[in-house]
């Protein structure tokens, strides 16, 4: 609190001390009034300045028949802005106004008004005046406080849209399989599964894979299977037998698709498997067999091959449709070839999307517009790929995205509104969220960001800046969470933790000009004139408009004639 008592020395003619009776106490002895005042240096918040006034008035000072008018004015360079005046009466006073008493009283009042720039080195004037009946003086003028500290004036309103990721890989693992099968208790490859359509197809696919220069074999398979009848010992030969003969076939066609890999150990591996009760559940599981849930149970209720063999065969009518339907299914070798399928290079990538764009696909320009950080050339990019993919929501949102980046909201807001119709998920109402709070729309902004299902971090941002300019601080505290940023830092501060504040701020690991001013800021709240002066210095280095600024802003009232100040902002 700051207590003001100004005595004032008043030369009156005796004509006016005379005319006014009872008011010339009032007016001689306005000195002996005292005024505190909260807070000391006037501030701004929720785009509003508030006062708190409390009156005291001495002993036998308040006539009893007197009524005093009083309008705080906030005088600054240019103008004036008047609070609500407050009016207080005498204990004999017909009216209904605040009553002071003559043995001594006090008065308090609490007012706001909108914030201007103007107002930000200005003085708090008291205006009063006291009447009785039809007679009126005007007393001294009194100053309350300096103002206005305008800090929370610093709020970064910026966007955070979000990209959709794209689904760019460079390599891809691809793979291309087919089935030889066998006749019960046989392990010879006959010519007719040679012919079938999935062993051609991988034939095909074996010559063309190796002649295309981005594609690199990894490596094949052969898992061979007996199906779960017959006896173990003669399923461990069958499956074992299956594998040789397959691998042989593999082998030779391998060789003759000319892949040279082929040649290394370990290229082509095999493995069996003599009862393969695993396919069988699968198969069955897909079946229509009437039995099928009863031999399931079997099959979960006895671990013994032998055991689950003999109770399904007893089972008789199920085992013949079992038989014919299900078990030659199984006796089996499944052949599999790996690929690695290798993209363009950055280089190839930036090169095609401005010299043969036809020659890349959607993911592929998606990809190309993060191998730059020349925001017009992005836009750019994710124009091509909404020209390739016009249904595509993620290019349409990374239009928006980068049309924001360049300062151009109402476009981003076309396009974001697009991709919405298109697909209307979390990505699109955060980045429509970020396009109100930019346009100062906080209340639109808030909508979009709670109606997300789940808050992201930028949503949390965004929700945490506009709570920082409705002036509820603890509020944006919470949304920031530990995620540094200069308006984390300035929550901290205006919610009166300077330390967090400053170790938000040295927490930021990019160049910002705001972290510079705003750690000035905390500098002087600490007393700190070298931080005042270092972190000022390099905040107007990279930025001379901040001299104008900080020539204005409160926070550094008391540097104002030093010396070194005076260079910094000069």
């Amino acid at each position: 609190m700051k207590k003001v008592s100004y005595f004032v020395s008043l030369v009156l003619t005796v004509a006016l001390l005379s005319s006014c009776g009872g008011l010339n106490k009032m007016l001689k002895e306005a000195g002996n009034v005292n005024y505190q005042v909260e807070p000391e240096v006037l501030e701004t918040h929720s785009g509003n300045v508030a006062v708190a006034i409390t009156g005291s008035f001495p002993e036998s000072y308040f006539n009893k028949k007197a009524t005093l008018e009083a309008v705080p004015v906030l005088v600054y360079e240019g103008g004036e802005v008047e609070f609500e005046p407050v009016t207080v009466q005498g204990e004999d006073v017909e009216a209904n106004n605040e009553v002071i008493k003559f043995t001594g009283d006090k008065f308090n009042y609490s007012a706001t008004v909108p914030f201007k720039e103007e107002m930000r080195v200005s003085e708090l004037i008291l205006k009063s005046t006291a009447s009785m009946k039809d007679k009126s003086v005007t007393l001294p003028d009194v100053k309350l406080a300096d103002g206005v500290i305008a800090t929370s004036t610093l709020v970064k309103k910026k966007g955070r849209p979000i990209i959709v990721p794209d689904k760019f890989k460079r390599v891809i693992l691809e793979s291309k399989g087919a089935d030889i099968h066998y006749v019960i208790n046989r392990a010879n490859v006959r010519g007719s599964e040679l012919k079938a359509e999935d062993i051609s197809a991988l034939k095909a696919y074996l010559i063309e894979a190796s002649e295309k220069v981005n594609y690199e074999f990894t490596g094949t398979e052969v898992s061979a299977y007996a199906s779960p009848d017959g006896p173990l010992d003669l399923n461990e030969k069958l499956s074992g037998k299956r594998a040789e003969t397959a691998g042989k076939f593999f082998n030779r066609e391998l060789k003759k698709a000319k892949i040279e890999e082929v040649k290394k150990e370990g290229f082509l591996k095999t493995t069996k498997t003599p009862e393969d009760w695993d396919g069988f559940k699968e198969l069955l599981q897909k079946s229509d067999v009437q039995d099928k849930e009863l031999i399931l149970r079997v099959l979960s209720m006895h671990s013994d091959p032998v055991v689950r063999e003999k109770e399904i065969k007893n089972m008789s009518e199920a085992f013949e449709v079992l038989k014919d339907g299900i078990l030659p299914k199984l006796r089996r070798s499944k052949l599999i070839v790996n690929v690695n399928v290798v993209g363009f290079s950055d280089e190839e990538i930036l090169n095609y999307i401005e010299s043969n764009p036809d020659t890349l696909g959607l993911e592929e320009m998606l990809y190309a517009a993060t191998l730059t950080k020349d925001a017009e050339k992005q836009l750019k990019y994710y124009e091509m790929a909404v020209e390739k993919a016009p249904k595509c929501f993620r290019a349409i949102n990374s239009v928006g995205c980068t049309l924001m980046k360049l300062g151009k909201v109402e476009e981003s807001e076309k396009a974001f509104t697009k991709a919405q119709e298109l697909k209307d998920g979390d990505y699109v109402k955060n980045n429509l969220g970020f396009v109100a709070l930019v346009q100062g729309d906080f209340e639109k902004a808030q909508g979009y960001f709670t109606s997300m299902e789940k808050l992201t971090d930028e949503s949390n941002f965004g929700l945490g800046t506009i709570n920082l300019v409705n002036g509820n601080y603890q509020d944006a505290v919470n949304y920031f969470g530990t995620t540094p940023s200069v308006n984390a830092a300035l929550a901290k501060l205006l919610n009166g933790n300077t330390t967090g504040a400053k170790n938000t701020l040295e927490a930021i690991d990019h160049d910002c000009l705001s972290k510079e001013y705003l750690l000035a800021v905390v500098g002087a709240r600490m007393d700190n004139e070298k931080d005042v002066f270092d972190h000022l210095k390099a905040a107007v280095a990279a930025n001379d408009e901040l001299k104008a600024l900080a020539k204005t802003d409160m926070e550094f009232g008391k540097y104002f004639e030093n010396d070194t100040f005076k260079s910094i902002v000069e």
